[in-house]
């Protein structure tokens, strides 16, 4: 099949019905390794999907902490990675194209997207090929916003709640980091178990949210008092924790696990829990594919799930977007919008 270009537009080979993008889109790209700043508004080649992928108008993309990790070169998931680099490792939108041997997704289907290591580019872009592994079905009741910032998140905090530490109904479940981008989420997947839910919460706004997402109990682990508040709202001790932050109030927080209770945390975080007698200390990577988006698809509808999210940026202020991250205190995610106003 002969894929035909011309200056402005190209139409792209479809198993079914065909769809035009244009040659060139707009994406945020660094040349150098360096400060928000490094990160600049570039047009560059729209992707071509290969055998196995599939083309995505991207509509919204997740702004996480790892992305300002490969900004300043201090984590290099595509090892030497080759400038101008476009950062990002999920998004939603919908897909506009299929490259060979494509079967599960049709044009038009609206979706969402990750890859930590896309040799193509990342999903600071207005499209994305990615292959048909890390897509899935982003749930109906999403915009588009929502379904950027809750994909990633959602994957680890879903596998934080029912693999790692398979949380059982009326268990005490402590989540430490509970109104970040992953803790938001697991809060509310620990509440579809039926679980009873203390979180950390830093400053009113913090509260106000853990609240709105239905925990049963806060406490700020900064405070001097808090392990006396932790005490309180737990006297029969923690079943099980999951850790998403470290810091020095830690580990006096897990020293409250019961014997027999369940420590759970993804890799990255730092510093990690120490390992105890008789609790179970995990560690786990979030693990993507077609079988967990559709676990995710489902478990988000059982929860009817919140993703909040703390800003929006225009694509062409993802400088400005990675400066917010720098400042710190985000309750749930900042995202990047590509179509449509940013709030």
């Amino acid at each position: 099949m002969t894929t035909i270009i011309t200056r402005t537009s190209r139409s792209i080979p479809s198993t079914s019905r065909t769809r035009t993008v244009p040659v060139e889109m707009k994406a945020a790209a660094i040349d150098r390794f360096g400060p928000p700043k490094a990160l600049t508004l570039r047009t560059i080649p729209v992707p071509q999907p290969g055998p196995g992928e599939v083309l995505i108008e991207l509509h919204a993309a997740g702004v996480g902490v790892w992305d300002a990790s490969v900004r300043d070169g201090s984590w290099r998931p595509y090892g030497r990675a080759r400038l101008p680099l476009v950062p990002g490792t999920d998004g939603a939108g919908i897909i506009v194209a299929k490259g060979p041997r494509v079967r599960r997704f049709d044009i038009g289907d609206r979706v969402w997207a990750t890859d930590y290591a896309n040799p193509k580019n990342g999903f600071y872009a207005e499209y994305i090929a990615v292959n048909i592994e890390n897509v899935g079905i982003m749930p109906r009741r999403f915009g588009f916003p929502e379904a950027a910032a809750g994909m990633v998140t959602g994957l680890t905090a879903l596998q934080g709640i029912d693999d790692a530490l398979r949380v059982q109904r009326d268990e005490t479940i402590l989540v430490f980091g509970a109104t970040g981008g992953v803790g938001t989420l697991a809060v509310q997947f620990a509440k579809r178990r039926q679980a009873r839910v203390i979180a950390t919460a830093t400053g009113s706004d913090a509260v106000a949210l853990a609240e709105r997402l239905g925990v049963d109990g806060t406490f700020d682990a900064r405070d001097v008092g808090a392990i006396d508040e932790l005490r309180a709202l737990a006297p029969e001790g923690i079943d099980a924790a999951l850790v998403l932050s470290g810091g020095g109030g830690l580990e006096p927080c897990l020293d409250l696990v019961k014997p027999g209770g369940r420590i759970a945390y993804p890799n990255g975080v730092w510093p990690e829990p120490s390992k105890r007698r008789k609790v179970q200390v995990t560690s786990y990577n979030a693990e993507s594919g077609h079988r967990a988006f559709d676990r995710l698809e489902h478990a988000a509808i059982e929860a009817r799930l919140k993703v909040p999210i703390a800003a929006e940026f225009a694509l062409e202020e993802a400088a400005k977007a990675h400066e917010r991250l720098q400042e710190g205190h985000i309750l749930g995610r900042i995202v990047l919008r590509m179509r449509g106003r940013a709030r």
